[in-house]
């Protein structure tokens, strides 16, 4: 994770950029065919974005490979089509993550003084779902929406470590695993140990291993057995050592047990489990 020193300099207002305007009658089309029950012909999308047939069709093809539409062939009827109920049922699965954790999340916010973030797994990186920060001098370069690396952040970490078995096999063979400075795990059978620890003592340790400088504990939430998300708080080095790490792994995995709980009850080792098996000894 990238720092950062504010500068209100840096937040003048952009120029104006023209809108994409091939972008903006498709998106007109989606919303028009949202207000319609039974589909639209390819006449009735012409007219209503007031464009030639020829363009029009452009516009539907493009959605249609790309799987947002379909047409039906009884009717000849576009229609929305499962890509489109993917991105909004992802979307409203994270409403209702960030809706249930926002209260607990805030609490950790309060006892740590550290910057929080959450993220969920998707296509192989960690994408972050919420931020919440102290209010410090020096803030990390993380945003809502940014995505992570899984093998060297601690929620990337914290979500890898269980996943299925064959989603990481998939992962290990189809994905290197990019070096962001000297501590980063780069090499399989190490990560696959780390992976290991995680499940043993319930949380991951980013030690450096992303961002020179900035420490990470992450733990991961669950519903059932499934992880669904992983919670991390990050600060600077001289803010986590040997000596209060344990403390601040009890206070993350608490707070992420509390969390999936939210969703069910879940089949990861309680919080009583985890404390018999903290890190004793860190070598930093």
């Amino acid at each position: 994770m990238v720092s950062e020193n504010l500068n209100p300099a840096a937040y003048k207002k952009m120029p104006t950029t023209a809108s994409v305007s091939s972008v903006d009658r498709a998106l007109t089309f989606l919303e028009t065919l949202a207000k319609s029950d039974r589909g639209m012909s390819l006449a009735d999308i012409a007219r209503k974005l007031r464009l030639p047939k020829s363009s029009a069709h452009c516009i539907l093809l493009t959605l249609e490979r790309r799987g947002y539409i379909y047409r039906a062939p009884s009717t000849r009827r576009y229609l929305f089509g499962k890509e489109l109920m993917n991105l909004a049922q992802r979307a409203l699965a994270r409403l209702e993550l960030r809706s249930r954790a926002s209260q607990l999340l805030r609490q950790l916010l309060e006892k740590t003084h550290m910057t929080v973030h959450m993220a969920i797994y998707e296509d192989g990186e960690a994408v972050v779902v919420e931020k919440l920060e102290p209010p410090t001098p020096v803030k990390l370069a993380t945003h809502i929406g940014r995505r992570l690396d899984l093998h060297c952040t601690g929620v990337g970490k914290a979500l890898l470590a269980y996943l299925p078995e064959e989603e990481i096999n998939r992962l290990r063979t189809s994905r290197a695993l990019a070096r962001h400075n000297e501590n980063t795990i780069v090499f399989s059978k190490k990560l696959q140990a780390e992976l290991e620890h995680i499940r043993t003592v319930g949380y991951a340790f980013d030690n450096e291993e992303d961002e020179i400088g900035i420490r990470c504990v992450g733990a991961p939430i669950f519903e059932n057995d499934t992880v669904i998300a992983a919670i991390s708080v990050a600060v600077t080095t001289g803010q986590i050592t040997a000596t209060s790490l344990e403390a601040l792994a009890k206070t993350v995995t608490d707070a992420a047990d509390e969390i999936s709980q939210q969703f069910s009850n879940p089949l990861n080792p309680t919080i009583e489990e985890r404390q018999d098996n903290r890190w004793r000894v860190v070598n930093f």
